[in-house]
């Protein structure tokens, strides 16, 4: 924080802040619409019967990922938070720690549009004129659900991107392996996902393969 003598470089900072948000925003936003269209020829996912949104809340660790652009600066510890807004949409914020050491985060807004299941979702991180601009928004599918939330298997109609998400920071090796299956079956290959580095400082080693790392039952 700046001093009252230093009004201007208080300003400059936040402006600076909000410009970095903006081209995050930006960037997410040109991915989901460049990958809309690639989407449309692939199998239709399976979601889960039922999302209790509520039970849903709360922080998840990414165990896996596939690597996408905006995610370049994260070197670990990627997590997303979600909580009902007052606006009747979930607030989502996604973060995560680069390898200098600091954090990264990006707030956005998630919308039902399967409300039998709340199974598909729409994610958007562009707001404008204080609206969040769906139209640039992704699709946030879950097809994978623990009946205690204890995991998650979040994906995108396109299979260019996916999770796999967790209440802990690390799953053993068999259940990786089941949820590797899982994903399979919904037209995903494994080893296009990478598993995400949690704790630690610094650079991490290069992340291992989901196909590599889970273990058969």
């Amino acid at each position: 924080m700046s001093s009252t003598a230093e009004p201007r470089r208080g300003h400059g900072d936040r402006v600076r802040r909000e410009h970095r948000a903006g081209a995050r925003h930006v960037a997410l936003a040109l991915f989901f619409a460049f990958a809309a269209p690639i989407a449309a020829a692939q199998a239709p996912l399976q979601t889960v019967p039922r999302v209790d949104l509520d039970r849903y809340a709360g922080r998840w660790h990414e165990i896996a990922t596939i690597p996408a652009f905006f995610q370049r600066k994260c070197a670990r510890d990627t997590e997303a938070m979600y909580r009902p807004g007052d606006d009747g949409m979930l607030v989502v914020v996604n973060s995560c720690t680069r390898a200098d050491g600091g954090r990264e985060d990006i707030e956005g807004r998630a919308r039902v549009v399967e409300p039998v299941s709340n199974a598909r979702l729409e994610v958007s991180f562009v707001r404008f004129l204080g609206t969040w601009w769906f139209v640039f928004g992704g699709d946030y599918v879950v097809i994978g659900l623990d009946p205690d939330y204890r995991w998650a298997l979040v994906a995108h109609p396109s299979r260019k991107y996916g999770w796999i998400l967790a209440r802990a920071p690390s799953l053993p090796p068999a259940l990786l392996a089941d949820l590797a299956g899982r994903l399979a079956a919904q037209g995903y290959d494994a080893c296009d996902f990478v598993l995400t580095p949690q704790g630690g400082s610094g650079a991490p080693p290069p992340a291992p393969r989901l196909c590599d790392v889970a273990v058969p039952r």
